[in-house]
């Protein structure tokens, strides 16, 4: 059976003669959510949320209706909605077009979403390379306001709600939400602690704080809409919803594909759907949810925990496209950007391009962040630049070891994960080509075992 797209949060993109304009909304049903949802009581939406099941699209998968629910609403502070569109992992570019052709889509779900949490103000944070896009933004809050769907009396309720829109300075380390609201109150984007600064309790401007990605608050209207319990039933159990997919890399169709979690397998997503690999070429490796996840080497087989409660070998190729099925893999959704890599390509030179960017992107607050990341990329480089030594592979395998569980935020572990992976499952690679450079010839015989030059 064909896999079939069902499109919720894309519902409107790529329709002929749709626009980004107001009006174009409203005829299609645009604000009627938002008009209804002022009417009705707070703590009745937000438990829509938390009935829905849905988790954050941002990455790390928290469910968001818990995150509204660990609000602190006793202290008396300022309650901040703040959305984050600093969309800038490697191989992920799917809210950018949810910005650029559909923007009141996300306004209605930013002021559902304020109204239920009662904050009075909303930011959207949006990465610094997407002007065009901030310029859209800029100009749909200014039509959202003109109507009344944005700032005093919203929709004749009382409650008031302002949209302040602030550009990221192309700084990856603001993805993360602490680090994204050290950079919006002006400071430097460094990360905070938890405890104390859990957002919910402690965030922008040491007030109650929810931070959501785009396509987490697009979601809003639709579960206000239909329910939570009808939303907790797309998809699978665990993991409802659907989830748009950026398919990048090595595939005849690249694109973004909206399907219900669970609904397809990675191969159906990548033949029948992607149009498979290019002719003459196989695939060789996967990374599942932007470049920050493990990767999955094409073929290798797995344990599947099954609805029934059974436990399943599946190869790669026959993984369920949920949260759930990928963490039983050892890696993770993420978020959603599936990234292709085939036959052609040296495992070696694209985790030394992926050490590059991370190692740049350290904010250098924690230690082993900051000198690990930069050593791991000081080898591989030095192995792709014909340096390379046998004991390579080992101590890289030790310096990401090293790394994870001992930083303050996550980007220490989506540094380490991919080299860890890429190591351990391509560690031939490494040894063929560091053999080779130390041969000074063509092709070293190997022992497969030892590593050793024969």
């Amino acid at each position: 059976m064909a896999v079939q797209e069902k499109r919720i949060l894309y519902r409107h993109i790529d329709i002929p003669d749709w626009n980004a304009s107001i009006e174009c909304y409203e005829a299609d049903g645009g604000y009627q959510v938002l008009k209804e949802a002022v009417k009705r009581d707070r703590q009745e939406l937000c438990d829509e949320v938390l009935k829905s099941g849905i988790k954050g699209r941002g990455g790390a998968g928290f469910p968001m209706g818990m995150k509204w629910k660990f609000l602190d609403r006793k202290s008396g502070k300022p309650i901040y909605l703040v959305c984050n569109a600093d969309e800038s992992e490697p191989g992920t570019c799917v809210d950018r077009e949810i910005i650029y052709k559909d923007p009141h889509q996300l306004i209605e779900g930013i002021m559902c979403a304020a109204f239920a949490i009662n904050a009075k103000q909303a930011f959207i944070y949006i990465r610094g390379e997407y002007i065009n896009g901030y310029r859209i933004l800029i100009e749909a809050v200014k039509e959202a306001r003109a109507k009344g769907y944005v700032g005093e009396n919203v929709c004749g309720s009382g409650y008031s709600c302002e949209i302040n829109i602030t550009r990221g300075a192309g700084c990856y380390i603001c993805g993360e939400e602490t680090g994204l609201i050290s950079s919006l109150a002006g400071k430097r984007a460094y990360p905070r602690i938890k405890p104390p600064y859990f957002p919910a309790v402690m965030g922008l401007y040491d007030c109650p704080t929810v931070v959501n990605n785009v396509k987490s608050l697009c979601y809003v209207p639709y579960i206000f809409k239909i329910g939570g319990e009808a939303v907790s039933k797309i998809g699978v159990p665990n993991d409802p919803g659907t989830y748009v997919w950026g398919v990048s890399g090595q595939v005849q169709k690249p694109g973004r594909y909206e399907i219900e979690s669970g609904a397809c397998t990675l191969g159906e997503m990548l033949y029948d759907v992607c149009g498979g690999p290019f002719a003459g070429r196989t695939f060789k490796a996967i990374i599942p949810g932007g470049s920050s996840m493990k990767i999955l080497k094409w073929g290798e087989k797995f344990d599947i925990k099954q609805p029934d409660g059974s436990v399943k070998e599946l190869k790669v190729e026959d993984i369920p496209l949920s949260a759930p099925s990928l963490m039983s893999c050892g890696t993770a959704l993420g978020s959603a950007g599936i990234i292709v890599m085939d036959n052609t390509v040296d495992m070696v030179e694209a985790m030394a391009n992926l050490n590059a960017f991370y190692a740049h992107e350290s904010c250098g607050q924690c230690t082993p962040c900051r000198e690990g990341s930069l050593w791991i990329s000081k080898i591989t480089k030095r192995i792709c630049s014909g340096g390379g030594r046998l004991e390579d592979p080992e101590l890289l395998m030790s310096l990401a070891d090293n790394i994870c569980g001992h930083t303050i935020c996550a980007h220490g572990e989506g540094m380490a994960w991919p080299v860890q992976s890429n190591v351990a499952k391509f560690k031939d690679e490494y040894m063929a080509k560091i053999s080779r450079q130390l041969a000074g010839e063509g092709e070293a015989r190997l022992d497969k075992n030892s590593y050793r030059l024969i």
